[in-house]
């Protein structure tokens, strides 16, 4: 019989790049009610290390040791995007059975089309709708449960309703307090500040400009590029976006 593992105190949220997840990791920061970590993967994978609570991890393993060991302290929130691959992560059954895996979605020709303006040389792969998929799809093999989805729509359009049904699936309360918070650079977000810009001058959950995925589809399909790296996304996307919560 397979050994479950101990459940962690350690709450994820993973994400394709450009996706809305820095907004939805600032709320989760004004929460107050557990350590926050800034995409430590994407950070290891980067940069070479990363610091996860009071240590600094220089490879993909030291960082899920690292979760660990901080998780065994005070509970973690972590966000990260999946413009790497992470094949230390996807090899450790007991850390995706353990930990709490939650995934955050954005039609992906908007993605492109935001993530293109920052990183002009785009490759298909780090659009990261397939990677992202892949761990989903993990997470669901090793927990026998389809993991939480949040349509980051749904999260401009509803916030309240979006994080109340969020925190339900996941067991935390509801901080209605927390949908709001002071702009700013955040200290975690320094290292890779460009691309937290917008969410800099946020005080909450917000559209900006740029039109919606409609208006996105028509810039990417003007790239026959772009448009072929959106054909090959789409797919992994509308699995994930069917599993999506259904905010009340």
């Amino acid at each position: 019989m397979e050994r479950i593992p101990e459940r962690l105190p350690v709450l994820a949220l993973w994400s394709a790049p450009r996706c809305r997840s820095t907004a939805f990791a600032r709320m989760m920061a004004e929460r107050n009610d557990r350590v926050v970590v800034h995409e430590p993967f994407s950070l290891v994978v980067d940069f070479g290390e990363v610091k996860v609570g009071d240590r600094v991890a220089r490879t993909e393993q030291e960082v899920l040791a690292a979760l660990r060991a901080l998780a065994a302290r005070t509970p973690v929130y972590f966000k990260d995007t999946t413009d790497f691959h992470y094949p230390a992560l996807l090899a450790d059954r007991d850390f995706l059975a353990a930990a709490t895996h939650t995934f955050i979605v954005r039609h992906p020709a908007e993605a492109i089309a935001s993530h293109v303006r920052l990183n002009p040389d785009l490759g298909r792969d780090e659009i990261g709708f397939a990677r992202l998929y892949e761990i989903f799809d993990a997470v669901r093999s090793a927990t026998g449960v389809t993991p939480v989805v949040v349509d980051s729509d749904d999260l401009l359009d509803r916030p309240a309703e979006t994080v109340r049904a969020y925190c339900a699936a996941v067991g935390i309360p509801f901080v209605p307090e927390a949908l709001n918070w002071r702009p700013g650079m955040r200290s975690e977000w320094q290292t890779t500040s460009r691309w937290h810009e917008s969410t800099s001058r946020t005080t909450g959950f917000a559209r900006g400009g740029g039109g919606g995925p409609g208006n996105a589809a028509e810039k990417v399909a003007e790239d026959p590029v772009l448009r072929a790296h959106l054909e090959y996304h789409l797919p992994y996307y509308e699995r994930l976006r069917d599993a999506a919560l259904r905010p009340e």
